[in-house]
C-alpha cells in the first residue's frame, strides 16, 4: 500500500494527472487553481512533459487541441472567469470528438466576483458551457483523495468516449490540505487509430475537423455525437449513498456542500429525523437512477448547493417532480454550515420549505 502524504487538493489532482500519463499541460494562472499550473511548472520538465504557460486562457485550451488531435493526454486548468475564457475552445473540441481533462476550481461569480468557493459553474459544465449541442463528462470530487481519484477516471472516461471530461471542483476542494494516497496506475492506453500521428505511407490522412457546411451531414454528425451520449448517461453514472436505507429526507449535495452535509445529517438523525444524502460524482451524467429510486421512498428532497439554485433543477427533473424539493444556498463564496442545512431538514420534516 503506498504512503499515504499530506497534500492540498490542486497538488493532489496535478500529480495524479502525470501518474496517469499527462505529459502536456498548458494553463494560465488564476486563483483559486494556480497550484495546479505551478506544480505543474516545476514537474514537467524533470520527467520530459511539456509545461506552458500560454499567453491567455484562450491560448491554452488550443493548445490542448493541438495536443489530444495528437493522441497525447493533454490537461488546461483554471478557475471560472478563464474557463468562460476556454469555451469556444471547448466546444471545438467537443465538436472534434477529442478526449482531454479540463479542471475547474470555481470561484465566485458572474463577472470577476471574488476568489472564495462556489459552486456557480454547474450550468456552465452542466450544459456544455459553449455553443452548438454538445455535453462534457463531469466529475465532482469531494475530498483531497477523489480529487486526484477523478483525474484517473477523468482521462479514462474521456478516452474511452472521445469527448472532453470537466473536473468541477469548488475552491475549498482545490485549497484544502488531506492526507491522500497517490498510487501509479500503469497499463498500456487504448489504441487511437483517429489520432493525427502522421501516416508513415501505411494510411489513408486522418482529419479532425468540427466544420460541416452541408447541414445534413452536420446533423448526422450531431445525431451520432448524441447516440454515444446515450450510452454514458446508461453507463457511467456515478454517485454515493449516506444514511439512505431508511430516509424519508434525501438530501443532494456534491463537493464541499456534501461534506458540510454529512454533519447535518448526523446531527438531523439524532434527533430522530430520518434523513440520508445521495452525492452526486458525476454531475454529468447526473445520476438520475439514483434520484428515481430514492423518490420512491422519500417525501421530499433538499438540494444543498454554493449557488442561487442550479443542481435543483436536475434534481427536480430526475425525480421528475414527484416529490417536493427544496433549496439550501448560500453564493458570493460563502459556504453552508452544519446549522443551516439541519434547520432546512427540520423545515422539510415539518412538511414546510
Amino acid at each position: 500500500m503506498a504512503e499515504k502524504i499530506l497534500m492540498k487538493g490542486n497538488e493532489a489532482l496535478a500529480e495524479a494527472a502525470i501518474m496517469a500519463g499527462c505529459r502536456h499541460y498548458f494553463g494560465y494562472p488564476i486563483t483559486p487553481q494556480t497550484e495546479v499550473a505551478a506544480y505543474m511548472s516545476r514537474r514537467m520538465p524533470k520527467i520530459g512533459g511539456c509545461f506552458l504557460q500560454a499567453e491567455s486562457e484562450i491560448a491554452a485550451i488550443n493548445m490542448v487541441i493541438g495536443a489530444a488531435a495528437a493522441g497525447k493526454r493533454a490537461m488546461t486548468s483554471s478557475s471560472s472567469p478563464g474557463i468562460s475564457l476556454k469555451s469556444e475552445g471547448i466546444s471545438y473540441m467537443a465538436g472534434c470528438d477529442l478526449p482531454a481533462l479540463i479542471v475547474n476550481v470555481q470561484r465566485g461569480g458572474p463577472g470577476l466576483g471574488g476568489i472564495q468557493p462556489s459552486q456557480s459553474d454547474y450550468f456552465q459544465a452542466t450544459r456544455g458551457g459553449g455553443h452548438g449541442d454538445y455535453h462534457l463528462l463531469v466529475l465532482a470530487p469531494s475530498s483531497v483523495q477523489e480529487m486526484a481519484d477523478l483525474v484517473f477516471k477523468g482521462f479514462d472516461l474521456a478516452e474511452k468516449y472521445r469527448m472532453p471530461c470537466m473536473l468541477l471542483a469548488d475552491g475549498t476542494m482545490g485549497q484544502m490540505m488531506e492526507p491522500v494516497e497517490l498510487t501509479e496506475r500503469t497499463g498500456d492506453p487504448a489504441p487511437k487509430p483517429w489520432a493525427l500521428t502522421g501516416t508513415e505511407g501505411k494510411r489513408r490522412p486522418n482529419i479532425i475537423n468540427s466544420l460541416a457546411l452541408e447541414p445534413a451531414e452536420l446533423e448526422k454528425w450531431n445525431e451520432e455525437r448524441f447516440q454515444r451520449y446515450d450510452i454514458v448517461r446508461e453507463k457511467e453514472q456515478m454517485s454515493e449513498s449516506y444514511r439512505m436505507e431508511d430516509a424519508e429526507i434525501c438530501v443532494v449535495a456534491f463537493g464541499i456542500a456534501a461534506r458540510v452535509a454529512q454533519n447535518a445529517i448526523d446531527a438531523a438523525r439524532e434527533k430522530g429525523i430520518k434523513a440520508g444524502m445521495i452525492r452526486p460524482i458525476t454531475l454529468w451524467p447526473f445520476p438520475e437512477k439514483a434520484l428515481k429510486a430514492a423518490a420512491e421512498q422519500c417525501k421530499s428532497f433538499i438540494s444543498v448547493e454554493l449557488n442561487m439554485g442550479q443542481m435543483i433543477e436536475d434534481v427536480r427533473l430526475a425525480i421528475e417532480c414527484k416529490r417536493p424539493v427544496s433549496l439550501c444556498c448560500r453564493t458570493g463564496g460563502m459556504i453552508p454550515s452544519p446549522d443551516e442545512v439541519l434547520a432546512a431538514i427540520e423545515r422539510a420534516a415539518e412538511g414546510g420549505k
